[in-house]
């Protein structure tokens, strides 16, 4: 007579649900650390292109073959100076941090302008802002009746490092507001968590980021002193 084998003992479901916790926090560390992490806006500095509380996403992947590109938008660790102390958290708001869904602090979004060798200048005659003698058409990406930049300033960018400014120039803390420190307002590129490259809340503004044509300019690639 055969014998009947022994019923499979059933896996509680907590102790399911508590593996399943467990695994999907794994691959949501993993993923936020060598591929893409969400970032909450916590001002308005970079209006139009964001709003405060938009949640964006960081790809982290697209510098693992490249540098930092002039006109890329990208969220970068202060690099001391820039913003207050960081708020504590309680664990639960930890936990949402570490998703994307709370403002943890220490972090920044601009739009980089200069980056290693360039120099940023501002203004030329018709109050615009310059890299490396050429002229930038902010039209596209600017808030609506901002002027370039009602603080001058010329800067040669140190190799390795980045000059940024928000896209609201009249309300952002950017390059220009701390040339008093280390760098002299440039921030270093090691900082740089990544580039935004969408806006995925809320839904109804969910858009893609792409670079501004006036960062395609071939001249900007050349330094001004070195032009005949």
């Amino acid at each position: 007579m055969a014998h009947k084998s022994p019923p499979r003992r059933r896996v509680p479901a907590w102790l399911e649900l508590l593996v399943l916790l467990v695994v999907a926090l794994v691959v949501s560390v993993g993923v936020k650390t060598f591929a893409v992490q969400m970032f909450f806006v916590p001002s308005e500095s970079m209006e139009p292109l964001f709003i405060t509380h938009d949640r964006i996403l960081v790809q982290k992947v697209s510098y693992w073959a490249g540098d930092v590109k002039r006109g890329d938008v990208v969220v970068f660790k202060d690099p001391g100076g820039w913003l207050g102390p960081e708020p504590k958290l309680n664990a639960f708001q930890s936990a949402l941090s570490t998703v994307g869904l709370y403002p943890s602090g220490g972090h920044l979004v601009k739009r980089v302008i200069g980056v290693g060798g360039d120099r940023v200048q501002c203004c030329d005659k018709q109050g615009r802002v310059t890299v490396n003698g050429v002229a930038l058409d902010e039209g596209d990406y600017l808030m609506e009746g901002a002027q370039p930049s009602a603080k001058e300033f010329d800067i040669r960018v140190p190799d390795g490092r980045l000059w940024v400014m928000g896209d609201n120039r009249g309300n952002s803390e950017d390059s220009r507001y701390h040339q008093d420190l280390r760098g002299k307002g440039t921030i270093p590129v090691s900082n740089v968590v990544g580039k935004v490259f969408a806006i995925v809340w809320p839904l109804s503004r969910f858009t893609l980021v792409h670079r501004p044509e006036t960062f395609e300019q071939e001249a900007l690639q050349h330094d001004p002193l070195d032009r005949h």
